[in-house]
């Protein structure tokens, strides 16, 4: 066999420095015929959009309405960018389903499609976070059952039980230990019996099944793939932790961007328990002399006791007896801490060694949110407070709880997110008001265009996740909104309910259940409600049921999946639901053409987070109520109002029975924020497009 020196074997970076790569929009011309698609001039301008970011390193927001062909538009830029570079492209979505999408339909079309043209075959990949994949060791190690003081109803524990034994049997079979991929799911209970999250882990070379983790396989695969497909959350995690999870990068593409702020924050965020505080004394076992885990478990009776007699809500100040609680928690976890020696472990003892970091990581946990939520208290004034403590009523399945969070994740993300990298955001719905300007702020970028004057000077700035430098600042950026390929004014209308007195605080007037009962009647059924609480949706479902000779579903009846199924399927039938239809339904067809929406859904006055950033925006002088409760506002709204048209055929009624939105002082910013339908104030006018529409 002959013997090929080293020195000519050419690696894919060498192909990619010497093939001439087509243009983007060749790119795109042969991707849409190879689906049997037809190209759309918001698309060729959201590919060259994005092919330009790219190599200037501006950071880009596009707003891309449905039926855009958004996927195509950056997928192609990312997948030429990664077969000139070294480093993988990584494509961020808030759901689940657009992650299946991706890389069950796009990615492998694309990738077959493009081939021909490029170096080698597009290579693509899913990571997810370690929670979500099986952990081989753990399901073999017999951990303690943190989860047994917490199913206090035996059928609960049966039911889990059962979970736990089909998990065991999946897991002889599975290939990918991917969570999703076990049908039917189970419980969260029963899935962190298997599961280890990121600082719980051992690490692969401590690890006795490191060689066959499935997280670390995914990592690998992510590793040597040209696009890697990753959840918000993820995102979020890689850019704050100081360990990386995903591939190195230069280019993040963001897709369902109105939910990056809402997701950061969740990850950020963190909360404490008397639960919690149990669990943790339960995994330091017999790690520990007893009476530092019994000091540790009073304190968390105490907490307990605390948080029973307290009411739910906003703490603006930190009671003494609450803050000497939360210190006593702090100092008993840290004596724990300090009492488990070493972290490393003895390393010839990987069972040991197990429990040990388990120990550690809700030790870790239970120490920095007690010292996290006493930080947050004693400002002098507001604009100095960076973060909010609130008290969450229990249920009848756990606990109150207290609850921590950032009044602001906009810094974070300016350094940690786009601080060094080319980050492209998009989704159907970005320029609320008709500007970028309000989701920029969130995401901490300046005004549009703008850099920080580090770029300005050419100084270099340092990595504060890293601490290396990081090179010139990328605080630059443009937004841009592509339009979408359907005739708004001429397939919809927004009608404003002008004559029907304001939501109150007494659930629906009968005045909204008499508009929604003729509006119901002119469009023959094929009614999606949206509701602004689900005390709203089952009232009006209650109420209309004997109303109406239609079929009516009701978010909760079943599964969201089943009933938007019956939903599409049966074209008569309406289903009202809350939060999750208001982003969650893709109905394209006759079995939607009317859209009710009972009210502006803005934040509730008394939730704690959306009230105290917006107090602590007013105290910087700015608009808080603008700022916070009406860009939430507008986002939900545009994202209702999008259900209507989902194909080019669609025809329909976007109906707000709140007055509001033609009233009140901010309404134009609202109305600014929705797809340009055509808008009426007239009720017999929508009725009778209704009717038309329905064939009646």
């Amino acid at each position: 066999m002959a013997v090929v020196p080293t020195d000519s074997i050419t690696t894919p970076e060498d192909v990619s420095s010497t093939v001439d790569i087509p243009p983007v929009e060749d790119l795109l011309s042969t991707a849409v015929e190879a689906v049997g698609g037809v190209e759309r001039p918001g698309q060729i301008t959201m590919v060259r959009a994005v092919q330009h970011a790219i190599e200037s390193g501006d950071h880009l927001a596009v707003q891309a309405g449905t039926g855009t062909g958004k996927s195509l538009a950056y997928l192609i830029p990312s997948i030429r960018h990664a077969m000139t570079s070294k480093g993988a492209v990584v494509v961020s979505t808030a759901t689940i389903a657009l992650q299946r999408q991706l890389v069950d339909r796009d990615l492998p079309r694309l990738a077959k499609a493009l081939a021909p043209q490029l170096p080698h075959e597009p290579t693509f990949a899913i990571l997810k976070g370690r929670r979500n994949y099986l952990c081989r060791y753990k399901a073999s190690a017999g951990w303690p059952d943190e989860e047994q003081d917490q199913l206090f109803d035996p059928r609960e524990v049966n039911a889990t039980g059962r979970m736990v034994q089909r998990v065991q049997e999946w897991a002889n079979e599975t290939e990918t230990g991917d969570r999703d991929e076990l049908v039917p799911g189970v419980n969260e209970q029963a899935w962190r019996q298997f599961s280890v999250s990121a600082r719980e882990c051992l690490g692969a070379t401590r690890c006795p099944s490191g060689m066959e983790c499935f997280a670390e396989l995914a990592r690998a695969r992510a590793g040597e793939s040209d696009v890697v497909v990753t959840n918000h959350a993820l995102l979020a995690i890689d850019a704050m932790e100081d360990f990386p999870l995903l591939p190195e990068h230069e280019v993040v593409v963001v897709d369902e961007a109105h939910e990056l702020v809402d997701r950061v924050t969740s990850v950020v965020s963190g909360e404490l328990s008397e639960t919690m505080v149990t669990v943790t004394v339960r995994r330091v076992g017999k790690l520990i002399e007893q009476h530092l885990a019994d000091r540790l478990m009073e304190a968390g009776e105490d907490l307990k006791a605390l948080l029973a007699a307290a009411p739910a809500g906003r703490l603006d100040e930190l009671p003494d007896v609450l803050g000497l609680t939360l210190a006593l928690i702090r100092d008993s976890a840290w004596a724990c801490i300090t009492a488990l020696g070493p972290r490393t472990g003895d390393k010839d003892d990987p069972e040991g060694a197990g429990l040990r970091k388990a120990a550690f990581t809700s030790l870790d946990e239970v120490h920095d949110t007690a010292q996290r939520m006493l930080d947050a208290f004693g400002h002098a004034e507001e604009v100095d407070r960076a973060e909010v403590v609130w008290l969450e009523a229990g249920t009848d399945r756990r606990p109150p709880l207290l609850r921590v969070a950032p009044l602001t994740v906009a810094g974070m993300l300016r350094d940690r997110l786009f601080g060094d990298r080319t980050v492209i955001l998009t989704s159907a719905t970005l320029a609320l008001g008709g500007a970028f300007d309000g989701l920029a702020r969130q995401w901490g970028l300046g005004a549009e265009g703008g850099r920080k004057e580090a770029e300005e000077t050419g100084e270099e700035r340092t990595d504060p996740k890293s601490g290396k430098k990081a090179g010139k600042s990328r605080a630059g950026w443009n937004g841009i909104d592509v339009g979408s390929p359907f005739d708004h004014p001429r397939s919809g209308i927004l009608y404003v309910a002008k004559h029907l007195p304001q939501p109150g605080r007494d659930g629906l007037p009968e005045a909204y259940i008499d508009e929604i009962t003729e509006l119901i009647e002119a469009a023959g059924g094929r009614t999606l409600g949206l509701f602004s609480s689900m005390r709203a949706a089952k009232a009006a479902t209650e109420a209309l049921r004997d109303r109406l000779s239609v079929p009516l579903l009701c978010q909760g009846d079943d599964s969201t999946m089943l009933l938007v199924k019956q939903f599409a399927e049966d074209e008569p039938t309406c289903l009202f639901g809350t939060l999750s239809l208001w982003q969650g339904v893709d109905v394209p067809g006759p079995s939607l053409r009317l859209v009710i929406i009972d009210r502006i859904p803005f934040p509730r006055p008394d939730d704690p987070l959306s009230s105290a950033r917006q107090r602590h925006v007013a105290a910087k002088g700015g608009n808080g109520f603008m700022s916070v409760a009406a860009t939430h506002a507008a986002l939900l709204l545009a994202q209702g109002a999008g259900r209507l048209l989902r194909s080019q055929h669609d025809k329909g009624v976007v109906a707000v029975l709140d007055p509001r939105l033609a009233t009140a002082r901010y309404a134009g910013f609202l109305r600014d924020s929705l797809p340009p339908f055509w808008p009426t104030n007239d009720p017999a006018k929508v009725r009778s497009a209704l009717k038309r529409l329905s064939g009646s």
